[in-house]
């Protein structure tokens, strides 16, 4: 059993429908088509939606998607349309709203890895295969892999596993052109940010891409993109093949919610508890140093 611990009730805005509640995310559809995505401060892990927020997660994620698709707007089209907030929009949608294309989701998950760890290393102990594709002998975890590759993941309801796949699997499901597109556009994306983020003394180690087709049969950037919630980010100059590497991320959670401090039990039926304040403060602060170690703007 897993999912949302206490799952919350959307608000109701006049010329919004609500769509779905995500595990971050609330998606609206405006009267023109639009899609609505506001990204709250709800955070998940160990496949739960946890009961206690992290202040400013939700801006946090939205303004460096946006900055990031900056980045990226010669290279890949994204489904951004405006930021702002519809009319009768809750005060505290500021920062955190996204009028988006309404598009035709590919059903996976595009995750391009460049560093071994995760669910990849421990595919490639068993096979020295990720996601099918052979990978050379002697490779740890945090391994930097010769070149990038495309694994791709199926996508999963709340309160389950992405289950990895081949891309022989993805152009059964989706097509050999599809997939091809998906594969390109993956990898083209990744190295881009790769080499940004670089620049700027982090590692992006991996990376998950959503994509869609837009009304003109366009394949187009969606979702959120290269945040710390659908990327791992690594310092630099601290890394260190052969063992787990500090993170930009929800690390300070996983590590809390698996000590004996939380007393839970991760392979029970039972909720995990709420956070202790220090671990919020903590996971906030992650979350904030990437988005200004990366974008090089104070957050305010």
């Amino acid at each position: 059993m897993s999912g949302f611990v206490e799952k919350p009730e959307p608000a109701q805005v006049p010329g919004l429908v609500h769509l779905h509640t995500g595990k971050v995310r609330e998606l609206y559809r405006n009267d023109a088509g639009d899609l609505i995505m506001v990204a709250s401060d709800r955070l998940s892990a160990f496949d739960w939606v946890l009961p206690t927020p992290i202040p400013d997660k939700g801006r946090v994620l939205t303004q460096l998607s946006l900055w990031w698709f900056d980045q990226l707007a010669d290279l890949m089209p994204n489904h951004v349309v405006s930021t702002e907030l519809p009319p009768g929009a809750p005060a505290d949608w500021a920062g955190r709203t996204l009028v988006c294309k309404s598009l035709e989701m590919v059903p996976v998950e595009c995750v391009a890895r460049g560093y071994l760890t995760g669910s990849g290393l421990l595919e490639y102990n068993e096979t020295r295969t990720v996601c099918g594709l052979a990978l050379p002998e002697g490779l740890e975890d945090g391994s930097e892999i010769p070149a990038p590759i495309f694994t791709p993941a199926t996508k999963a309801a709340v309160g389950e596993h992405d289950e990895n796949v081949s891309y022989e699997e993805v152009a059964r499901q989706v097509g050999a052109e599809t997939a091809a597109h998906l594969r390109q556009s993956t990898l083209a994306v990744y190295g881009r940010a790769r080499d940004i983020a670089r620049e700027r003394g982090i590692i992006l180690a991996d990376t998950k891409f959503e994509f869609g087709f837009d009304k003109e049969g366009t394949l187009v950037l969606g979702d959120e993109v290269l945040t710390p919630d659908s990327s791992r980010f690594w310092p630099a100059d601290q890394w260190q093949p052969g063992r787990p590497q500090p993170s930009y991320d929800k690390q300070f959670v996983r590590n809390w919610l698996t000590s004996p401090a939380s007393g839970w039990d991760r392979k029970s039926e039972q909720p995990p508890p709420a956070l202790p304040d220090d671990v919020v403060a903590a996971t906030r602060a992650k979350y904030i140093e990437a988005y200004e170690l990366l974008t090089g703007i104070p957050w305010s």
